[in-house]
C-alpha cells in the first residue's frame, strides 16, 4: 500500500492526506539472532531505523496538517483584503454619491458626508469581522503534537532499555 502510495506521489498525485515520502513503518522485530538474542550493535541499528523511519512520519504528518491550516488562513484573509478594497474604493465613490444624495434630500452638507462616511465603516467593519471569524478557526495541528509526545515517550523507553541492555 505504501508503494502505490508513493507512485501515486511521484505521478504528481494532489491527495495530501494519503501522500507519504515514509516508505515503510516497521511493526515487528528485525534482526533476531539465534534463540531470539539480538548484539548490541544490531539493537542500535534497528533502533536507529526505527526512530528515524518514525520522524519522517512525524515530519510528513506536520506536513500535511500545517497546509491544511495555512489554506484555512488565506481563505480567512481573502475577507480582509475585501474590506480594505471596499473602504479603498468607497471612499472616493461612495463617499461623494451618498452625501450629495442626502445633501439633496435636505440634510445638511457636513452631516450628509458624516452619515456616509459611518456607513462605510460599518461595511469594513463587517467584512473585518468575517475574516477574524475564519482565521479565528484555525487549529494547532493535534494529531502531529500527540503523535511527537508520543515518540518522545518512545525514545525515553528506548533510551532506557538501551542503557539496561549495554549495562548487562
Amino acid at each position: 500500500m505504501a508503494g502505490v502510495n508513493a507512485q501515486k506521489n511521484q505521478q504528481g498525485s494532489s491527495d495530501s492526506a494519503a501522500a507519504s515520502a515514509v516508505t515503510s513503518l516497521p511493526l515487528s522485530e528485525e534482526g533476531t539472532g539465534a534463540g531470539g538474542e539480538q548484539s548490541v550493535g544490531t539493537l542500535v541499528r534497528d533502533a536507529t531505523t526505527h526512530l528515524s523511519t518514525l520522524v519522517r512520519g512525524e515530519i510528513e504528518l506536520a506536513k500535511t496538517e500545517i497546509t491544511g491550516e495555512v489554506k484555512k488562513g488565506v481563505k480567512g484573509s481573502v475577507f480582509f483584503i475585501l474590506a480594505l478594497a471596499v473602504l479603498a474604493f468607497s471612499m472616493f465613490f461612495l463617499f461623494f454619491t451618498l452625501a450629495e444624495g442626502l445633501h439633496a434630500l435636505g440634510i445638511w452638507r457636513w452631516a450628509s458626508f458624516g452619515i456616509t462616511f459611518l456607513l462605510m465603516l460599518l461595511v469594513a467593519g463587517v467584512f473585518g469581522l468575517l475574516g477574524y471569524r475564519r482565521v479565528r478557526k484555525i487549529r494547532a495541528p493535534k494529531r502531529t503534537i500527540a503523535t511527537l509526545k508520543d515518540t518522545k515517550q518512545l525514545a525515553q523507553r528506548r533510551g532506557q532499555s538501551e542503557e539496561q541492555a549495554i549495562e548487562s
